[in-house]
C-alpha cells in the first residue's frame, strides 16, 4: 500500500495539481489588479460653494463619476450651489467612483397639504404652520358646524387635501358659523326628490327620512307630504322627512289625511279657555276703643309728634277707666272720629 502510494507516477500528479493550482491563484489576484486599477487612485476634487454645472465639469475631467442630490433649502446661499460632497475633498478613490453631490435647490421643496376639513379652526392653523404653511384669510359662511373648517383655498382656487405646494405658501380657510335658529322650512310639497333634496341642503337643513310609496328609490317621484310641513319655524341642522309618489298630491288626499291624524295633532280650540282670577280678602276691620277727648285735640297732637324724644309718663287711671267702661264704647254714629285715629 505505500509503496504504491510513493510511487513516482502519484508523485507526479500531485505536483502538476500543485503547479496548475498556484497558477490559477496568481492569474486571480494579477487579473483583479488590472481590472481594479490597484495603485491607481485618485483624489477628489475640492467642488465646494461651485454651482453644480461647473462642479460635474471638474468630476468628469477627474474621470469620476457623480451623484447630484437636492438638499435643504437654504436662502443664506445661491440656488444650486455645491453646499456638501461624499467622499470629502482629497480623499483617493479609485477611477469611475460615484462622489454624491448635495445641492441648494432654487427654493423651498413643495409640501404636502394636510387635511383639515371638518375640523376646528385652532388645530387646523396648528397643523398647517406645522408642515410650513400660512393661514391667510379666514372667511366665515352659512354652516352648521360651528367654527369648523369647511374648504381650503389658494389664491381664489379650491385645494384639495394632499395637493403639493411651495413652503410658505398662503392657504384661507372657510370656516362655518353655526346654525340659526327660528329658520323658516320651506315647502318642497309638489317638487321631485332631487328638487327637495337640493333646497334642504341650500337652506343648511339635513335630509332625514325619505319615503317612496312604491318601495323604489326614484328621485324623480313627487313629493306630496312632508313633515315639518312648509312655513314651520326650526333650528338648521334639523331633519325634514319626505314621503313621495309617483301620483299628485291630489291623488294622495288619503294617505295625507292618515299622515295628518300622525303628525299633525291639532288642539280644540273651541272650548272656552280656563281663566283663573284671584278673589281678594277683606278683613274686618278691628273695632277701635275712643281715645280720650283731650288727645283728640289736633294742637296737642300736633306738638306730640314733632317732639324727637317724648318722655315716658305712666298711663292715666282715668283713661284705663274709660276702656272698661261700656259707656265710653265707640257709638256708630262715631265713625268719622276712627278715620282720624287709622291717619295717624
Amino acid at each position: 500500500m505505500l509503496k504504491s502510494l510513493f510511487h513516482w507516477k502519484v508523485l507526479l500528479n500531485i505536483l502538476l495539481a500543485a503547479a496548475v493550482f498556484t497558477g490559477l491563484v496568481w492569474l486571480t489576484f494579477r487579473w483583479l489588479e488590472l481590472h481594479t486599477n490597484h495603485g491607481k487612485e485618485i483624489p477628489v476634487p475640492n467642488v465646494m460653494n461651485m454651482s453644480v454645472h461647473k462642479a460635474v465639469e471638474i468630476l468628469d475631467d477627474a474621470g469620476l463619476e457623480y451623484e447630484v442630490d437636492s438638499f435643504k433649502y437654504d436662502p443664506k446661499f445661491k440656488p444650486f450651489q455645491v453646499l456638501q460632497i461624499y467622499p470629502n475633498p482629497g480623499a483617493h478613490v479609485k477611477g469611475g467612483r460615484a462622489i454624491l453631490l448635495k445641492v441648494n435647490p432654487r427654493t423651498w421643496a413643495p409640501v404636502q397639504v394636510p387635511d383639515v376639513l371638518d375640523r376646528y379652526k385652532g388645530l387646523a392653523f396648528r397643523q398647517l404652520e406645522a408642515v410650513g404653511l400660512k393661514v391667510g384669510d379666514t372667511i366665515y359662511e352659512p354652516n352648521i358646524q360651528r367654527d369648523a373648517v369647511i374648504r381650503m383655498q389658494m389664491n381664489g382656487s379650491i385645494l384639495k387635501p394632499g395637493a403639493k405646494v411651495p413652503r410658505f405658501s398662503v392657504i384661507d380657510l372657510v370656516i362655518g358659523t353655526g346654525p340659526k335658529r327660528n329658520v323658516t322650512v320651506p315647502n318642497l310639497v309638489g317638487l321631485t326628490v332631487q328638487e327637495a333634496k337640493a333646497i334642504i341642503t341650500n337652506n343648511l337643513f339635513e335630509v332625514g327620512l325619505v319615503e317612496h310609496e312604491d318601495g323604489g328609490q326614484d328621485e324623480s317621484d313627487i313629493i306630496y307630504y312632508q313633515d315639518p310641513e312648509g312655513g314651520a319655524v326650526r333650528d338648521q341642522g334639523m331633519q325634514i322627512d319626505l314621503w313621495a309618489s309617483k301620483k299628485t298630491p291630489g291623488q294622495m288626499q288619503g294617505k295625507i289625511r292618515q299622515l295628518n291624524s300622525m303628525y299633525r295633532m291639532r288642539i280644540d280650540t273651541s272650548l272656552p279657555p280656563i281663566r283663573y282670577e284671584e278673589v281678594p280678602v277683606y278683613n274686618d276691620p278691628t273695632p277701635i276703643p275712643d281715645p280720650d277727648p283731650v288727645k283728640t285735640q289736633p294742637r296737642p297732637e300736633a306738638k306730640q309728634a314733632e317732639q324727637p324724644k317724648p318722655k315716658p309718663t305712666a298711663p292715666k287711671p282715668a283713661n284705663t277707666n274709660t276702656t272698661t267702661k261700656p259707656a265710653d264704647q265707640p257709638k256708630p254714629a262715631e265713625k268719622p272720629k276712627e278715620k282720624k285715629v287709622i291717619v295717624e
